[in-house]
């Protein structure tokens, strides 16, 4: 992996892992969800804008971007149901190792990502890390929490693989993400549609304004950098690497006040380590 895509793939695990944070910050995340993603594709429309020439070159770039789209609609709704239900630590493990193990097979057998010694070792200790971290029995709404985090899981895998396949056909990142976010944002307001869950939503704006749009504007940064790298990286090399955001996970939730075991610490140094041997330049 060039340093340059190493960098960016980093700096969006961190802003991944601070908007996951702050969604959790909100009273009720499933209606805050929805307020966050309308900032989200506002800036994507004006990051658009500095668009030059075609957008989606071939309809295949247009089918994919609809395809990841969907996916992110349906991955924004279970992620909320998850943080809903679940602590920070947990349902953000589950999450995105649950899309490692999806992904990775579907970026080899597949789309002929290339594996060297250097990225298996990698992937399996940052897999390992992502075992350990997770080796937690959970209860009562946690237990909830998890299903949806793994519902959650799929959705991550299937954007990623879509996105990279967008952008194998020649699709701009600007358009490719304001087309994405543009296909959730109906999504959740559908699934919100309901008279309760339209004045939830509503409580979530008056309430939390400036945090809605500060949770916004990172998300925005966080799927534009992955945009970025995976427009010069493999998705599975990118998305195991984007996976170190479960490290800044774990202490953005001790910030919070979550208290996680040595078995969540000792998989986040897990987790740094892998990340160190797959991103280490060929």
């Amino acid at each position: 992996m060039e340093p340059v895509v190493l960098m960016l793939v980093l700096l969006s695990a961190f802003f991944h892992a601070l908007w996951n944070a702050l969604l959790k910050r909100h009273e009720d995340p499933e209606a805050g969800v929805v307020g966050v993603i309308t900032v989200d594709v506002v800036l994507g429309a004006l990051w658009a804008l500095g668009l030059r020439g075609e957008a989606f070159p071939t309809r295949a770039g247009w089918l994919w971007g609809l395809s990841a789209g969907v996916c992110e609609g349906l991955y924004l709704f279970s992620l909320a149901r998850s943080l809903s239900n679940a602590p920070l630590g947990l349902a953000y493990t589950v999450a995105r190792g649950g899309a490692l193990l999806l992904v990775w097979p579907v970026s080899v057998l597949w789309l002929g990502e290339a594996l060297t010694s250097l990225t298996v070792a990698g992937a399996l200790v940052l897999s390992a890390g992502l075992g350990v971290t997770g080796l937690v029995r959970p209860s009562g709404p946690s237990s909830r929490g998890v299903v949806w985090a793994a519902a959650s899981a799929v959705c991550i895998a299937g954007y990623h693989v879509s996105y990279k396949q967008a952008l194998g056909t020649g699709a701009q990142p600007p358009a490719l993400f304001a087309l994405g976010l543009g296909v959730a944002l109906p999504m959740l307001l559908f699934m919100h549609s309901s008279r309760e869950k339209r004045a939830a939503v509503l409580r979530q704006v008056r309430l939390s304004p400036w945090l809605m749009l500060a949770t916004g504007t990172v998300s925005t940064l966080s799927f534009a950098l992955l945009l970025t790298a995976l427009a010069g990286g493999g998705a599975g090399a990118v998305l195991t690497l984007r996976n170190t955001s479960i490290a800044f996970a774990l202490g953005l939730a001790m910030l919070q006040g979550e208290r996680p075991g040595r078995r969540q610490l000792s998989g986040a140094v897990l987790v740094m380590a892998g990340a160190v041997l797959l991103g280490w330049p060929a």
